[in-house]
Formats: structure tokens, C-alpha cells, sequence
């Protein structure tokens, strides 16, 4: 569950459509009527006659589907001095209902094999489910009990409390996350988009359950909320079912929108340190909203500005900034637009705002290029037919079109880009990037912090009345149709070939957009293949792909990709992505690019330098101070993987040393290269072999694969971050098997009852719902070709760091020396074995699982294997397991969190 824009999972998938998104009450002339009106048989819309709007979308590129419910309702119509109020009832709606327990939906996520959350915005919350399409019926009950029938309980509240209190902590521990926030409040002070939707600790602690009961009441209503449906449906059906079950809920009159007024402007300055080993410069500007006419041109301003060949791109190429950005944060009514350089732990950030400044002056003087202006174009409406690729960026176009801008349909949304023109960029340049009317950002790297104020502990409750709801019978509308577990119908069918130079080619045609997604990867291994003396050259040789290829430079290479609208990537993971009626030109430009990069001595000097002085204060930063810990307490001494690159050991490398690399690491018998889309293998075969046919490997194959290790020592590492107002807590230990043992398959089946499945896991119910000592708490195992690890990570006040110690300490111990229930193998089974389809639901999912199984030489058909062995696992395997492979008294823990205070 998560708050701000800035920090969600889910907001990204909103920010790969193109279009950074807020949400606000629709136009009053969004088409409304009770007639179900379908422009095409796979798209349904209609309003029930209580006013919900609801959209249909069938999409099978995988028997799975995606609910979207949004309430127009979020931190701009929070009550004055309750900021936090629509981010806690967004906690609260995963509490109990009338129809349901939040223990029990719980579990019928897990059951579902689905993923669930939600997020909260200035002007909207969001709630969604990602899940087999067989459980629709399940999906909707879910959602039209938690529309009319929250409880919102006081008792429920001071559980929730706590958890939503760690989040907030953990957020304000970002000296950038509160930059950001307070270059808002400054931006739209005295409106409702001057206080982020996230919350206080402080008004928490006045928030009641009635507070919250009255927010529900106001504005979560049926004509305040859209419904979107995509995935593996029968619209007709699916329409039928959402009529049965939200029709008879009661329409309620809303409140009305409080108007944007924009007090007058004037440049303000915020200066702040930050434990990151890199600082940065950042220009935060008003900007046209979502439901503004000038929203497209806006954001068509900062694709230009993001742009490869833009005036601020050319800053970091040219080295006198560390990278760049520019990225548009609209709301409904309003928008925030930032423009960012970022500059060394020993950098200047005087010339670094100086340079920064000379690309706006340019800008407002001279007005920006046609032809950027026309490339971010194509690439907004090309745009639209990625969305495709996956029924959750497909409804979230939908989500975005209706409840944030208030349009009828995305594709209305993608014709407002049509009608840009450079005139119109150049007008909103000189409008909304005025110097006069800008905040300030200048975050300085320094050791040195000061907790953040408002972040004192809460706690939440610490008990409550034992376990008796989380064992309690599934609704009606549920257990039925999650007693039975069936084996996934698997949708894949790859074609593997194999190229005479030893390439790995595997091929996997959809059809349901227009598009190719080609994905590559060589075999590697830096930390084996770099030789001493010389760690650091596999970056250096990643950062010099962005140069072009020897036939064409820096610019010829980018703007060949921008006339495509094509996005690509080169290094020992490579790929492209295009619509399909370009796939052979981008064929062309990726093998170019991967096979002949151009190397230039001047680009190298630029990158070498912007490594060696990004190195300095990274080494010296909390988060890599933790992770090298952590790594340090796991492996023995002189492991190669213990090898870290350093300014010095960077400054050693020269251009040869990184051909010589490339020459010896970049072969063709390592690499895979997968191709999803609308494609033939016959054309995928031909058009590999026409653009990598000609590559060949020189010399025997290098050796890529670590040694095994053995069992970890225990040991404890706290590394200071003066920054922070909660403990991060990472727990670690080296198991003794790989990825192609069978033991794996128990190990993962009691990793999701002890802490990987979310919610409805051991350490989430122990430790956040039943003490509320964490917002969030979770275990996991990465398995691979020699090693593999087991983690636990949560992040809680310093003072709860100890019992919730011991909450994991204790769990690990139980799934060692009691057999877990079989109602919790049960429910770990069917999460593992029906989250099949949920787990290759797009296009990109299915051109990664394929490039993972195939270079880790596993079945291309994996998790259909795994499932065989779920089947068939009992708990006393599992305890088995446990007790055979994890070692409690061996676990590697490293702290990351703020000094104790003196008293």
C-alpha cells in the first residue's frame, strides 16, 4: 500500500504509459449512459444506474485478468490539518468488511495465486488485483464489499496505525522524498495539492475511526468511482456479473470539488544534504494539469528535454554533470515539472545549477528543436500500442484517460498529442519555465545528517485477540471455487533455434499489438572476468554503448532510433523494442550498436571520470556500506565476488584495457537472444542471421559460473545513517544447494508460508498485523547456478528492531522443528502453481522468464515443472528442508539506521 507518486510500484506502471498521472473528479461532460456501448466486441463501457462507470477490455494473451477500481478521492480532498486521511482509509479498506475479514481476503489473494494492492494520489486512490481469469467473480464480490461494507473500526484503526506510521518514517528518512514535498507545499501553497497524500505521524495520532468513516462516507461512492476490467473475459458476461453485485449499492451526493486557486509565485531556494553518494541540482516548476489543453505539450516539453540528443542530455555526455533528467508530475487541476543534473560527492553545485541553467536559458531563448518535438511525438503515440502488451498497462491507459484526465478513452488521450506543435512546446516553455516562478532544489552529499522531524515511534498495538479470524472459513463466494486446484493451462509454445556461430535463438509469436520486444543476454561474469587491477571495466565498457556504433556517432545512432520510435539498450543484457513493421531497421541498430560500438577515446574519458567520482561518495554512502557488508559477512575471504570497483582501480582502465574486454567477453556461443511479438520465427531467424549471423567467437569458452560456497558465519554489522528516522534490517545466509537440486522446490513452498506471500505469510501476520512492530516484513530465496541465498528484510523503529529479532528468529525455528499445517501448504501450493499465468501476463514478462530459463539452462516450460513438484510436496518434506538447508544460528545481519540518540 503506498502513498506518494514518487514512491510506488504502482505509479509506474501509470508513469511506462507516457503520461505521469494524479487523479481528479472527471469533466462533467464525460459520456455517462446506462446503455452498455461497445466500439469494438473486445472493448464494453457503460455507467450503472447508480453512476459507476465501468470498462470492459477483453485481452488474451494470458488467461488472466486486471481489476482497476479508482475513488476520485485523495490527498486534495483530505480535511484540513488530516493530510493523510484518503492514504489511511486506503490501509483500512484491507481491514475488515462486512462480507470479509482482511485475514480472510488475505488468504484469498494467496489462494487466488494473485498479486493485490493499492496506492493513493493528490486526487485519487486506486485499488487493484492482478489474477487468474477464473477468478473474476471472486475479484468483484472482493471489491463491491469493500465499496459499501468497510467497517472502519476504531480497534482496527489502532492495528493499522502503527504500520502506516513505519511507512511514513521510512519515507521521510529521503532527504529527497521531503525536497520534493516541500518544494509542493510551496508550489500550490493554500490549495489541496500543498501537502502530499502521504501523511504525518503527527495527524495520525489524531486521526480516529471516525474521521475515516467519514471520508468513506463522502466519497466512496458508486458514481465516484470507475471500474476498469481487462484481461481474458466475455465482456457481456463480466458486465452482467458487475450489474448483480455493485448495481443495488446506493448513489450518494458528493461534495463539492474545491476550485485550484494559484496563489502568486515567487523563486524560492531548498537546501538540503543527503546520505546518497551522488548530489543533485533540481528546478521544480508549475505545470499545465491533466485536464488542462496544454497537458500533451507539456509533457512533450520534458520528452525533449529527456530526449538522447537534447541540450540537457548533452551536459552528462560532455561531462560536466553526473546524468540528467527531466520528468512531468501532473495532477488533475495542476502539475509539477522537474528538471534535474546530478554532480559528484566533490563536485560543484554552483556550476552544476549554472549549467542547468544555460539549457533553460536556451530553451527560452531559442525555443527547442522540431525535430526532438517531433520524435517525442511519435513516441507518445507509439506509445499506445505498447500499452497492448500487458492488460495492466492497457486498463491503467484506461484508469488514467476516464479517471485522471477526464476523457472517454485512452485513445482520445493519444490524439491530443497529434495536435502539438513546436509552437505550442515553445509556448509552454516560456510560460511555466520562468526562473521568477521556480523552487530550488540543491541536495549536497554529506555523512553527516540530522533525522527528520515528525518521525518519533509510534508502535501501534502490540497484541490483539489471538489468531481466531485467521483461521476462519472462506466465504461462501469463494471457498468453493478455491477448493479445487487445477493444474494452469500454459499458453506458451517458444521455437528454439540455434545460429551456426552457437546463438541461442528462442521465439515466441503474439499477436495482440503490433509490436517486437527482442531481448539478448551473454553469459558473463565481471567479478571472474575482469582482470586485477582493473574492476570497474564492465561499467565502463556499459556506460559506452549510449555512443552509437562505429558507423554511426553519439547523434546518427539516437536519432536513427527516434525515427523508429524505438527504444534500445546494449551490453551483456541487450535488447530493443519497436513496432513490428520496424523490426528489421531495429534489428539493424541493436547489433550495430552491440557488435561494433563505438568506443570514442573522448567519451571514455567522460565516463571513466563520471565513474571515479560517482565511486568516491558511493563508497562512502549507507546503502552501499550496508549491501557490501552484508556481502563481506557471506562469502569467505578473497572470494572473487568480493572485488569492488573503486576510484582507483577505475582510473587504471584504459580504452584498450575496455576493448580487450569486449573482445574477450562478448561472444556469440554465450549469448540468448529471445524475440516476443508479432513475428514469425522463420522472419526472427532470418533477420538474426542477416545482423548477428556475421559475429563470431574467438578463443575457448571463459568460465562465468562462481565456485560453490559453504555456510556462512553469523554475524552483526550496524552501519550508521544519521538520515534516517527507522532501521532497515537485512538477514542473510548462504544455502549449500544451486538452482537445478529439487530441494529448491520445498524450499520455496515454505518460503511462501513463512514470508513470501505477502499479506497472507507468517512473518507479515506476526510481525505487522498482529504487533504492528513493521510496516512490512518478508523472506526470500534467490537460487542460481552455484550458489543461492536465503534473505529476510523488514524496516521498523530502532526500539522494535529487537522483538521483531526475535518474531524471525522463532518463525525460522518453528518451520524447523514443526511441520507447517496443511492448510498452509495448501494455500502456499495454489498461490506457487495458479500465480502461473499472473507470471508471464505481458510481453515483456514472457521475453524475460524465457531469457532467464534459457541462459540458467532451465526447461523454457519452468514453472510448469515447479508445479509438478508442488503437487506432490508434503509438510514433513518441507520441515525437511528447513532443517537440512537453513541455519538461524549462522544468519548474517546488517543494520542500517539511525545513531542512537544520547539521553
Amino acid at each position: 500500500m503506498t502513498s506518494s507518486p514518487f514512491k510506488t510500484l504502482a505509479w509506474s506502471v501509470l508513469l511506462g504509459l507516457g503520461l505521469m498521472t494524479a487523479g481528479s473528479p472527471a469533466r462533467a461532460d464525460t459520456p455517462a449512459a446506462s446503455k452498455a456501448v461497445a466500439n469494438d466486441s473486445n472493448v464494453l463501457r457503460t455507467t450503472l444506474d447508480n453512476g459507476l462507470r465501468v470498462v470492459i477490455v477483453r485481452e488474451t494473451l494470458s488467461p488472466m485478468v486486471t481489476t482497476q477500481i479508482t475513488y476520485l478521492a485523495g490527498g486534495y480532498q483530505t480535511p484540513d490539518g488530516f493530510p493523510g486521511t484518503a492514504h489511511a482509509l486506503e490501509h483500512m479498506m484491507f481491514r475488515d468488511s462486512k462480507g470479509m475479514t482482511g485475514a480472510q481476503l488475505n488468504e484469498m489473494t494467496g489462494k487466488m495465486g494473485a498479486d493485490n494492492n493499492a496506492f493513493t494520489t493528490n486526487d485519487a486512490t486506486q485499488y487493484y488485483f492482478v489474477a487468474p481469469s477464473n477468478y473474476l467473480d471472486i475479484l468483484l464480490h472482493i471489491e463491491s464489499e469493500r465499496m459499501e461494507g468497510a467497517l472502519l473500526t476504531q480497534t482496527d484503526w489502532e492495528r493499522e496505525r502503527g504500520a502506516i506510521e513505519q511507512e511514513v518514517s521510512r519515507d521521510i528518512s529521503e532527504p529527497e522524498y521531503l525536497a520534493f514535498q516541500k518544494a509542493e507545499g510551496m508550489l500550490y501553497a493554500g490549495t489541496g495539492y500543498a501537502e502530499d497524500p502521504l501523511g504525518t505521524r503527527s495527524s495520525f495520532g489524531k486521526t480516529t475511526s471516525t474521521d475515516l468513516q467519514s471520508f468513506y462516507k463522502n466519497w466512496y461512492a458508486p458514481n465516484n468511482a470507475l471500474l476498469v476490467i481487462v484481461g481474458d473475459v466475455n465482456p457481456q458476461q463480466t458486465l452482467a456479473k458487475v450489474q448483480e453485485l455493485f448495481g443495488a449499492i446506493p448513489k450518494r451526493t458528493l461534495p463539492a470539488h474545491a476550485p485550484l486557486t494559484l496563489q502568486p509565485m515567487k523563486p524560492q531556494s531548498i537546501a538540503s544534504t543527503t546520505p546518497r553518494g551522488t548530489g543533485s541540482v533540481q528546478f521544480l516548476f508549475r505545470m499545465p494539469g491533466m485536464m488542462d489543453k496544454d497537458n500533451a505539450a507539456a509533457q512533450v516539453l520534458l520528452d525533449v528535454l529527456s530526449n538522447a540528443r537534447s541540450s540537457l542530455s548533452a551536459l552528462a555526455v560532455e561531462g560536466k554533470v553526473l546524468d540528467t533528467s527531466a520528468q512531468l508530475q501532473p495532477f488533475s487541476y495542476g502539475g509539477i515539472g522537474m528538471i534535474q543534473v546530478g554532480f559528484p560527492k566533490d563536485g560543484d553545485a554552483k556550476k552544476a545549477e549554472a549549467d542547468l541553467q544555460g539549457v533553460i536559458d536556451d530553451v527560452l531563448k531559442n525555443g527547442v528543436p522540431k525535430d526532438l518535438v517531433d520524435a517525442s511525438i511519435r513516441s507518445e503515440i507509439s506509445q499506445a500500442e505498447f500499452n497492448k502488451n500487458s492488460a495492466v498497462t492497457l486498463a491503467s491507459a484506461w484508469s488514467q484517460s476516464i479517471a485522471w484526465m477526464g476523457l472517454s478513452s485512452p485513445e482520445e488521450a493519444e490524439d491530443q498529442f497529434r495536435t502539438v506543435t513546436v509552437d505550442d512546446v515553445n509556448r509552454i516553455a516560456r510560460q511555466y519555465l520562468k526562473p521568477s516562478e521556480r523552487v530550488t532544489v540543491v541536495l549536497t552529499p554529506d555523512n553527516n545528517g540530522k533525522r527528520p522531524p515528525d518521525s518519533a515511534g509510534f508502535g501501534g498495538s502490540e497484541s490483539f485477540a489471538g489468531n481466531d479470524k485467521l483461521d476462519a472459513p472462506l466465504p461462501a463466494w469463494a471457498s468453493e471455487k478455491l477448493s479445487k486446484l487445477d493444474m494452469p493451462k500454459w499458453t506458451l509454445s517458444p521455437v528454439e533455434m540455434k545460429l551456426d556461430n552457437g546463438i541461442r535463438l528462442i521465439v515466441q509469436p503474439e499477436t495482440i499489438s503490433k509490436t517486437v520486444t527482442v531481448m539478448g543476454h551473454i553469459d558473463n561474469n565481471p567479478k571472474l572476468q575482469e582482470p586485477a587491477g582493473q574492476e570497474g571495466a564492465a561499467r565502463l565498457l556499459g556506460a559506452l554503448f549510449d555512443y552509437g556504433s562505429a558507423t554511426l556517432d553519439r547523434d546518427a545512432f539516437h536519432k536513427a532510433l527516434d525515427d523508429i520510435s524505438a527504444t534500445e539498450s546494449g551490453g551483456t543484457d541487450f535488447g530493443v523494442a519497436a513496432l513490428s513493421d520496424q523490426f528489421d531497421r531495429a534489428t539493424q541498430l541493436l547489433a550495430d550498436n552491440e557488435l561494433h560500438p563505438a568506443l570514442p577515446q573522448q567519451g571514455f574519458v567522460v565516463q571513466q571520470e563520471t565513474l571515479a567520482r560517482a565511486l568516491a561518495g558511493e563508497m562512502q554512502s549507507p546503502q552501499y556500506k550496508m549491501m557490501k557488508a552484508l556481502r563481506m559477512g557471506l562469502l569467505p575471504a578473497g572470494d572473487p565476488d568480493l572485488r569492488f570497483a573503486t576510484p582507483k582501480s577505475v582510473a587504471s582502465v584504459t580504452l584498450q584495457n575496455v576493448k580487450d574486454y569486449f573482445a574477450k567477453t562478448y561472444r556469440p556461443d554465450l549469448t540468448t537472444i529471445v524475440i516476443v511479438g508479432n513475428v514469425t520465427p522463420e522472419q526472427a531467424k532470418t533477420t538474426v542471421q542477416r545482423y548477428f549471423g556475421q559475429w563470431k567467437a574467438q578463443g575457448p569458452k571463459p568460465d562465468v559460473i562462481s565456485k560453490p560456497v559453504g555456510t556462512n558465519p553469523a554475524g552483526y554489522v550496524v552501519v550508521e545513517n544519521p538520515y534516517a528516522s527507522q532501521d532497515q534490517v537485512l538477514m542473510g545466509q548462504m544455502l549449500e544447494l544451486n538452482m537445478h537440486n529439487p530441494d529448491r522446490f520445498a524450499l520455496q513452498l515454505g518460503n511462501n508460508v513463512l514470508g513470501g506471500n505477502g499479506f497472507a505469510s507468517r512473518l507479515m501476520t506476526d510481525i505487522r498485523v498482529k504487533h504492528g512492530f513493521a510496516y512490512g516484513a518478508g523472506s526470500g530465496i534467490h537460487f542460481d547456478r552455484s550458489r543461492s541465498i536465503f534473505f529476510v528484510q523488514y524496516g521498523s523503529d530502532p526500539d522494535k528492531v529487537a522483538p521483531v529479532d526475535a518474531l524471525v528468529r522463532q518463525n525460522l525455528i518453528d518451520m524447523q522443528t514443526t511441520p507447517i499445517k496443511q492448510s498452509e501448504l495448501d494455500n502456499a501450493r495454489q498461490y506457487e502453481i495458479r500465480s502461473i499465468p499472473v507470471s508471464v501476463s505481458s510481453i515483456s514478462s514472457i521475453a524475460r522468464s524465457l531469457l532467464e530459463w534459457a541462459w540458467h539452462d532451465e526447461p523454457l516450460d519452468q514453472p510448469m515443472v515447479a508445479a509438478k513438484h508442488y503437487l506432490t510436496l508434503t509438510p514433513t518434506q518441507v520441515q525437511a528442508a528447513f532443517k537440512k538447508y537453513l541455519k538461524p544460528a549462522n544468519l548474517m545481519q546488517v543494520v542500517q539506521g539511525p545513531k542512537p540518540e544520547k539521553h
